[in-house]
């Protein structure tokens, strides 16, 4: 108890002296005394000898009248004079003296007279458990939202418990429920309260409300309690969307039906209350027009009836898409399909269409062997256009349907012509309408003598595109093949005939199922196409068999970025181009020389200007990748200027690279190709200069033309001697040739070494294409064929000398004679001539 207040009534030191005074007595002595006991103790209950413990004389107190005087109305001790003991006179309620105070304790003094003496003395007054926990109402009421997240505290009213120590309130208990949890917290003075816990959110949908308990209990023994009903309204929150019982309704009505009639009734829910749960039916916002004129929706109950005329030759099914929406601030929305299908009465009659009738048919032939394939239509829809098929009893034919509505007529048994040369086949087709219809359709059959059948495959060749850059080992092509006879005639195997040796590493089949494996990646610039032959052949004895030509090409896959011919990425000599002061706007300056390994729209190259020393001075072709002034130079432009050209494939994705063009702004040119200083004359190279270049040019064109003459001659002369040879050999399929390669040419000595075969302008160009390809032959003559084609039009550089003036397709082969096509380019502004020439 030490360090706790203390509430002491007693003496006080006036009324001390005052009794001095009274009994006139000038010496005294003062002691002190302590004792405890429990509140609440009886009247009579002895607190301790005070005679004794103040070692007084017990047989002179009679005569020096002893006394016990305390502060206050009530006289809460007093002294048995026959004992010595302190006695409790009044009820001693600690809470009513202390209150929440402790500890307690009451003050009290003795005087003594003759010699007059005064002692004083406390007496603590010990708390007892006599007190509950009371609540400060016994119900409690909370409303709680549902979307109250977890984690969330609820504040209870305190209990209060008079008793202090371990017999005040000590903790709360909560009744066990699965959706809070009490947390018990301590005051600063030592006080208990206690918070609500939300662990578990609540659903109103799952549980309107809840009724708990909570206990106070206080720490006597036995403990003293309290309870308080909690009593929880779970408020509802618009946290559910409107549910439809079905995602999809399905409704079937037929093409006459009125108008009103019910075609399906859709039904949604929501578990919240109120607004929140109130459900409006209406269509989709993305719902036709045509449907809303077809059908009604009843907003309220959710009834789809039909509006205007259905009709089944104008759509058979419709797909109708509804929604459902609560009533809540924010509504929750549901949507469903609705799908309406039109019946259809039976008002056409099947009809039968022979495709193709085998006719005559081998009397050797086997059962199962195909004589006839028909087949069925009918307009009405479900059993009005389901159609059976019927033949004539007592014949050695039976109809087989493999496919819907498609029917074989087969034979059943043996057939014998010198029995029966040919049979009158009727075919009868019924629906299944009521009242059902029908047709009949008659077939003649002949009976003639055939020995043996070969495999039949589908088609004699297949064509067949690959992507480059595949992966190895995935299936390319199923060849299909029949044959009509049964057993082991009819057994067949595929395999490769052995061409080209290097196709076995490349490709592989199935000998079972006609599956064609490509083993490895193909590159379409290293390859553009692959032709073989593969051979299907029965199991009979001697086997037969049937070739079968295959053709895989390799389409091209944008895997290249365009690469710079001019200027040279990768040298370290700078391309200066020369432009004079006052050029006026539309002058073309030089052009961006570009090929691209790819093919096609992969390799068709568009040409950007990303940066320059003056963005308004020059413009860059989008397709050509010529440059041209794009104003009139001035004197107070720079003398100096950077370009970088962007050039970009339109292929996906997108491969780009850049070139960087330096053009000088001088009065002359002072700087030319170093393969062609030569052509400048050593006098006075300003002067005559247009003269040389016009005479270069007339010459350079002269030669080019009867060169091109004589080659066209001679190989029209040669094309003449072998037409027979041609003729002769099995013929060459000619296919689509894989895509060309592209190649802006503008100046000589830019042909990249790893150009042949193909030749393809830009497509300004209006010139042609040189493509030379090597298709597959089974000849042993091994023609190569060649084919040209022509360009896109537009360059604006003419190229002298093209390809199309040959009189003949030009043969190109590893013993063909090396040509070559010069071309010059006159560039007036220049006042200089280029002339570049392209390489087998």
């Amino acid at each position: 108890m030490n360090g706790v207040a203390v509430r002491s009534r007693g003496v006080t030191t006036g009324q001390v002296l005052s009794l001095l005074l009274l009994f006139g007595v000038s010496d005294w002595v003062s002691a002190a005394i302590r004792y405890a006991i429990p509140e609440e103790a009886r009247r009579g209950t002895a607190v301790g000898n005070v005679v004794a413990d103040l070692a007084l004389d017990l047989g002179r107190l009679p005569g020096r009248r002893l006394r016990v005087v305390s502060g206050g109305n009530k006289k809460y001790f007093g002294v048995d004079l026959t004992s010595g003991a302190l006695l409790v006179n009044e009820r001693i309620d600690r809470e009513e003296l202390c209150g929440a105070l402790s500890p307690c304790s009451l003050s009290f003094e003795i005087v003594v007279e003759n010699p007059l003496e005064l002692y004083s003395g406390t007496v603590e007054i010990q708390d007892i458990n006599d007190n509950d926990p009371v609540f400060p109402s016994s119900q409690a009421r909370l409303e709680i939202s549902e979307s109250v997240a977890a984690g969330t505290r609820f504040p209870l009213e305190s209990a209060q418990d008079p008793d202090v120590g371990i017999n005040s309130l000590q903790t709360y208990q909560l009744s066990a429920n699965p959706n809070f949890a009490l947390d018990v917290q301590t005051r600063v003075d030592g006080s208990k309260y206690a918070e609500l816990v939300l662990e578990k959110e609540l659903d109103r949908e799952e549980q309107r409300e809840l009724n708990l308990v909570l206990t106070a209990l206080d720490g006597g023994s036995p403990p003293r309690s309290a309870h308080v009903q909690i009593h929880i309204d779970v408020v509802d929150a618009n946290d559910n969307a409107p549910v439809f019982n079905q995602s999809t309704y399905k409704a079937s009505v037929r093409e006459n039906t009125p108008s009103g009639t019910l075609v399906a009734r859709i039904s949604a829910y929501d578990l919240d209350d109120g607004p929140n749960g109130d459900i409006v039916y209406s269509f989709s916002s993305h719902t036709p027009a045509k449907v809303r004129e077809l059908f009604a929706l009843d907003s309220a109950t959710g009834e789809l009836r039909v509006k205007g005329q259905l009709d089944y030759e104008e759509a058979k099914l419709y797909e109708i898409y509804l929604q459902a929406k609560d009533k809540g601030a924010v509504p929750g929305v549901a949507h469903c399909k609705v799908l309406v299908e039109v019946v259809d009465v039976n008002d056409n009659a099947p009809e039968v269409t022979v495709t193709s009738v085998y006719s005559p048919v081998p009397e050797d032939a086997a059962p199962g062997t195909v004589v006839a394939l028909l087949s069925v239509t009918d307009l009405d829809s479900h059993d009005n256009g389901l159609v059976n098929c019927f033949i004539s009893p007592g014949i050695p034919f039976m109809l087989s349907s493999s496919l819907k509505n498609y029917y074989t007529l087969k034979t059943e048994g043996a057939l014998d012509r010198e029995k029966a040369a040919e049979y009158n086949i009727t075919i009868t087709a019924k629906d299944s309408g009521s009242p059902p219809l029908s047709a009949v359709k008659h077939i003649l059959v002949q009976v003639s003598d055939v020995n043996d059948n070969a495999p039949r495959s589908s088609q004699d060749s297949y064509d067949v595109y690959v992507p480059e850059n595949n992966v190895p080992g995935i299936p390319i092509l199923n060849v299909s093949a029949t044959d009509p006879d049964l057993g082991r005639n009819a057994h067949l195997s595929y395999s490769l005939l052995q061409g080209d040796t290097t196709f076995g590493h490349l490709f592989s089949i199935n000998r079972e199922n006609g599956t064609l494996y490509l083993l490895t990646s193909l590159d379409h610039e290293d390859q553009v196409e692959f032709s073989m032959m593969v051979q299907v052949q029965d199991g009979g004895f001697p086997p037969l068999a049937t070739n079968v030509s295959v053709s895989v090409f390799v389409t091209d896959l944008n895997d290249n970025a365009p690469t710079v011919l001019y200027p040279h990425p990768n040298t370290t000599a700078t391309y200066t181009d020369v432009v004079a002061p006052g050029t006026p706007a539309g002058h073309m300056v030089t052009k961006v020389v570009a090929v691209d390994a790819d093919a096609g729209y992969n390799a068709w190259i568009s040409y950007t200007l990303l940066q320059a020393t003056d963005p308004s001075l020059f413009s860059v072709g989008p397709h050509n990748g010529e440059i041209f002034t794009a104003r009139q130079l001035r004197e107070d432009d720079a003398p100096e200027h950077t370009l970088v050209i962007l050039l970009k494939d339109h292929g996906e994705p997108v491969l780009s690279t850049s070139a960087t063009i330096s053009i000088s702004v001088a009065e002359m040119v002072k700087e030319v190709l170093p393969d062609l200083t030569d052509v400048a004359p050593a006098s006075d190279p300003r002067r005559h200069v247009t003269f040389y270049l016009i005479l270069a040019v007339i010459l350079v064109s002269a030669a080019f033309f009867i060169t091109m003459l004589s080659v066209g001659i001679f190989k029209c002369y040669k094309w003449r001697q072998s037409k027979e040879l041609y003729n002769s050999s099995r013929s060459t399929t000619y296919r689509t040739p894989g895509p060309f390669h592209h190649i802006d040419a503008v100046r000589g000595g830019f042909t990249p070494p790893s150009f042949y075969h193909q030749v393809y302008l830009t497509t300004d160009s209006r010139q042609s294409d040189l493509l030379c390809k090597k298709p597959f032959t089974s000849s042993p003559l091994g023609s190569r064929q060649g084919t040209i084609r022509n360009g896109e039009p537009g360059l604006y550089h003419q190229i002298v000398g093209t390809a199309s003036r040959l009189p003949a397709p030009a043969e190109c082969g590893e013993q063909d004679q090396v040509s070559q096509f010069v071309h010059v380019v006159n560039d007036a502004s220049f006042g200089r001539s280029f002339g570049y020439a392209l390489h087998e």
